[in-house]
């Protein structure tokens, strides 16, 4: 027994050796970079002449990012390690190809696309409508890559030229989504699946009641990705001159094309104009060394990110000529999936995001406040919490104007329907006004490996408890009450857009539409984008001179300590080496780990959730 002991003696002293060694380098790492910071002067970007904006799209494009702690920031930047999925936030990439549209230091931009995934045709689309207006002063944008995704290729045909490797590819693949379906995996695991719901196209919950889509979710899916997928081949048409044959989604078009390129994916794209030129890595860099001049230390052209060009000081900007006037338009962004309680940014907190909107009625400069919204949906009583507030801004005599980005759907159109007026997009996804309940019980699973559940209570009240099976009475309960919750859905928006109830019920159900069509049918006022809104706001509240200022969640002492010391230690750490390109084996797992992890966001206080099922989160 000595021996044994002695063996796990050695191992713990072993183990603890090591946490205090990797805990020494991570403190001697931080004491490095705090005193340089304390020694070093404040650095000064500097914008070289003749230089070309990267614009670096990574990950996907929001209108608000995930709050990640300062801390685990700036380790996981340090060891090349992330702890979310990369996001470029849109409000920068507008401003800094805006302001590089009249800065004579920038000749060209850059697009670099290599990591980008998407974020939503509107984001695009505002993207592409910046480019363009940067291109009418004459200054060119171009993009190059070894391969070109479908939201890759929708961005780069904004610019002026597109530049693909002789062993590149591109290829479309149309719009539209699987989703996993689990009915027979909880029934092997012996799981009974409890779905209260209203509404026809309501298929949310068919994952856990089906293994298979439903007909009226086919039917929905179908024409949603339908219109989407008109309105991406549409503009795309509008921005470059590409063979019918190779956007026509037909197989047989397509093999007939690449075999009129000898089987050369590259060749293709280029005989039937979705590229420009085939040129290699140093071709292209040669190239834009012509463009730009040479950078000496670099050695390539000269260049500045987008990130470190918004830093650099202004040389054309006069604070003292340029005083903010006091009038403040605010707006208040609510991305991501609806949560009951206190959230950080990238959910949606009943709370915090009330807080928010609390805070710009309170704040007497504030003349009209705009609610951005990028959401699916969730939680039924976080819903209306920020309703209320919509409704209390409104008391106090202030205008809101909903503002709808990719995404504003189920619970992200309740918390739109108050408002004065609701302005989409023509490719947002809104809509999806139903109702649904879902509650699991392991009674079966318990019982197969000899678990029981017993006991006393005093009355005959539903309880739900996962662990016993529900009773019939109950699940009546249960129903009745999410059938009058979808009424006060369908009453509320009835009152609040001038329609009967029947009106809406006829267009609700649950169905998703895009803004193009929810305006058709009186569910959205007016078609534009947050620019637009922001207008509406102003002429709402009678004012021509303002300010607009974003809301934003306040820092606790230790956060704010935090974002500053290591946003200012970031600029000290060495730049990434590891690959940008998006892995599909990685991206279909984060797909899988996401249908289960949105269970675990399921925390409405009343068990009901206004969710859009085909939505994409944002």
């Amino acid at each position: 027994m000595s021996g044994i002991a002695n063996v796990f003696k050695k191992l713990f002293g072993l183990i603890n050796g090591i946490r205090k060694l990797i805990l020494n380098i991570i403190f001697f790492f931080l004491l490095i970079v705090f005193i340089a910071l304390m020694a070093a002067d404040e650095e000064i970007i500097v914008v070289p002449e003749n230089a070309a904006l990267v614009v670096q799209l990574d990950g996907t494009l929001v209108e608000e990012e995930t709050w990640v702690d300062p801390m685990d920031r700036f380790i996981n930047d340090a060891f090349g390690s992330s702890s979310v999925a990369p996001e470029t936030l849109l409000s920068e990439v507008i401003e800094s190809i805006e302001k590089a549209a009249n800065d004579d230091r920038i000749s060209a931009i850059y697009l670099d696309l290599s990591g980008f995934a998407g974020g939503g045709m509107n984001k695009m689309q505002r993207v592409g409508e910046a480019l363009l207006a940067f291109r009418e002063t004459g200054k060119p944008v171009y993009s190059y890559g070894d391969y070109f995704s479908q939201a890759q290729y929708f961005i780069a045909a904004y610019g002026d030229a597109i530049y693909l490797n002789p062993l590149g590819g591109m290829m479309f693949e149309g719009m539209g989504g699987y989703r996993l379906y689990f009915k027979d995996l909880l029934e092997k695991l012996k799981v009974s699946t409890h779905v209260f719901k209203v509404g026809a196209y309501k298929s949310a919950v068919e994952p856990y009641t089906r293994n298979d889509m439903s007909t009226e979710a086919r039917e929905a899916g179908q024409e949603l990705y339908d219109a989407l997928w008109q309105d991406y081949l549409t503009t795309l048409s509008s921005q470059r001159s590409i063979a019918p044959g190779v956007l026509s989604g037909s197989i047989s078009d397509f093999e007939a094309l690449l075999a009129e390129s000898n089987d050369d994916l590259a060749q293709m794209a280029l005989n039937t104009g979705l590229v420009d030129e085939l040129m290699t890595r140093e071709a292209f860099r040669t190239q834009m060394i012509n463009l730009t001049g040479l950078d000496d230390d670099e050695r390539s052209w000269r260049s500045i990110g987008h990130h470190a060009y918004l830093k650099a000081p202004d040389l054309h900007f006069d604070r003292e000529q340029h005083a903010e006037p006091e009038a403040q338009i605010a707006i208040v962004v609510a991305r991501g999936m609806i949560v009951d309680g206190y959230q950080k940014q990238g959910m949606i907190g009943g709370d915090s995001t009330a807080e928010l909107l609390r805070r710009a009625r309170l704040d007497e400069n504030t003349k009209a406040v705009v609610l951005r919204i990028d959401s699916p949906g969730g939680s039924g009583f976080a819903s209306e919490v920020i309703r209320q507030e919509v409704l209390e801004l409104q008391a106090a005599g202030i205008p809101v104007i909903a503002s709808m980005s990719s995404v504003a759907a189920s619970g992200g159109y309740w918390i739109a329907a108050s408002a004065d007026q609701i302005w989409a997009t023509p490719t947002t996804i809104t809509g999806s006004i139903g109702v649904f309940g879902l509650f699991f019980t392991i009674e079966d699973a318990l019982a197969h490996v000899g678990i029981y559940s017993d006991g006393y209570h005093t009355t005959e009240m539903p309880i739900l408890d996962m662990t016993r099976p529900l009773p019939d009475e109950a699940k009546f309960v249960l129903q009745k009450t999410t059938e009058k919750f979808y009424r006060d859905f369908v009453a509320m928006v009835a009152e609040n857009r001038d329609m009967s109830y029947d009106e809406v019920h006829a267009v609700a159900q649950g169905r998703v539409w895009t803004g193009a069509k929810a305006q058709e049918l009186g569910l959205v006022d007016e078609l534009g984008d947050l620019e637009q809104a922001i207008a509406a706001a102003a002429t709402l509240a009678g004012v021509d001179d303002y300010a607009v200022v974003t809301v934003t969640p306040e820092l606790n002492a230790r956060e704010q300590f935090l974002a500053e010391f290591f946003g200012q230690a970031e600029v000290y750490l060495p730049a990434p080496t590891t690959t940008r390109t998006i892995d599909p084996v990685k991206q279909q797992l984060m797909g899988v780990w996401s249908e289960v992890e949105m269970l675990s966001q399921f925390n409405d206080p009343q068990g009901l959730y206004l969710l859009c099922e085909l939505c994409p989160q944002p």
